[in-house]
């Protein structure tokens, strides 16, 4: 055994150590002091000291944590719960931004910093907070003070409405304020306003939807942050039989039976309108491709409408007796068409299969 196996610690004892030493917690040391005895501490986040010909230097640095060239655009959608903070954030999500919906304030710095390394993937960030109590206020405040210290711009969307709209709303959907505790629901709505007033004063955009709909709240979404985009269509083209109901979901309803019913042809009864003897048979009618072309121009005018007044989704429902065979087969060639024109197109077939 040598004299480091019999003692194994006496080696440990002779080399530097990294715990602070008596030394060096008593505080700030004297200019020329040895550095490598003790090492310099900064002495705040924002700081850096240094060595320079036995003197301490400090200067301000970047604050840890977040790239200066990759610090993401962020926005801050809060308001009055029932005044459209969903509507808000699905509008900015269909823009293209990064949406967190009811992240703790507390994590907003770190959500940012996330996102600045993300190399460009995650360039803008909103995230939907609600205010319930006044610490969650308070670690909202604490956050957006961090984050203008860290350099980060945030701007802050406020949703307001008034009282008699947010009961409405409230009533309409059959569910209680969540504030409103034992009490009414106007109790809620007076808990909650006065909770956000500090927040309202400070916010960059208040928007009213007293008297707005889904759409004309979309629109004012999209005047704020979707500058020169234009928005991106998707569509849902969707074949249904009548005898089974009109979808509820559909905005533009087409009707094939004016079309000769392949059910009555025995050959082809069997197989449905993705077969291509159908398709064909459906196709070869008297006014089928006439159709199909002009419907295809209208539905062009009908998007560019659409993507005007920043609607996002369309669903275009083209039915017949059973859904099974003449709408199959229209469906299909009409997302064709639109998929054709740069639309983001899905088919979905609601009722094959149903016979």
């Amino acid at each position: 055994m040598t004299e480091h196996d019999a003692h194994p610690t006496a080696e440990q004892e002779q080399a530097p150590t990294t715990v602070p030493t008596a030394a060096s917690q008593q505080g700030p040391r004297e200019p020329g002091e040895d550095s490598t005895t003790h090492p310099a501490v900064p002495e705040s986040p924002q700081q850096e000291v240094r060595q320079e010909d036995g003197a301490q230097v400090s200067t301000d640095v970047t604050p840890p944590g977040i790239p200066d060239a990759a610090i993401p655009e962020l926005v801050i959608i809060s308001g009055m719960s029932g005044a459209g903070r969903s509507t808000a954030a699905k509008c900015l999500e269909d823009l293209g931004w990064f949406v967190v919906d009811n992240l703790p304030p507390a994590l907003i710095p770190t959500m940012v910093e996330l996102g600045a390394r993300s190399q460009g993937n995650v360039a803008r960030i909103a995230v939907v907070v609600d205010v319930r109590g006044r610490r969650f206020f308070d670690n909202l405040r604490e956050s957006l003070a961090d984050l203008e210290a860290k350099g980060v711009t945030r701007r802050i969307v406020f949703l307001e409405s008034s009282d008699d709209a947010l009961v409405r709303r409230f009533e309409s959907v059959r569910r209680p304020h969540p504030l409103q505790g034992d009490g009414r629901i106007v109790d809620g709505i007076d808990a909650e306003r006065e909770l956000l007033r500090e927040l309202r004063g400070d916010a960059d955009l208040v928007i009213d939807t007293s008297s707005l709909n889904v759409h004309e709240l979309r629109a004012k979404m999209d005047a704020q942050f979707a500058g020169d985009e234009e928005p991106e269509l998707r569509a849902t083209v969707m074949s249904f039989g009548f005898k089974y109901g009109l979808p509820v979901d559909a905005d533009l309803v087409v009707d094939m039976r004016f079309l000769p019913n392949p059910h009555w042809v025995p050959e082809l009864r069997p197989y449905t309108g993705l077969n291509e003897e159908v398709s064909a048979y459906v196709l070869n009618q008297p006014g089928a491709k006439e159709f199909l072309d002009r419907y295809a121009e209208l539905l062009q005018l009908v998007a560019a409408g659409y993507r005007r007044e920043g609607k996002r989704y369309v669903t275009i429902a083209v039915g017949c007796t059973g859904g099974k065979h003449r709408s199959v087969a229209m469906s299909e060639k009409l997302a064709a068409r639109l998929a054709a024109e740069g639309v983001e197109t899905v088919v979905v077939h609601r009722d094959m299969g149903r016979e």
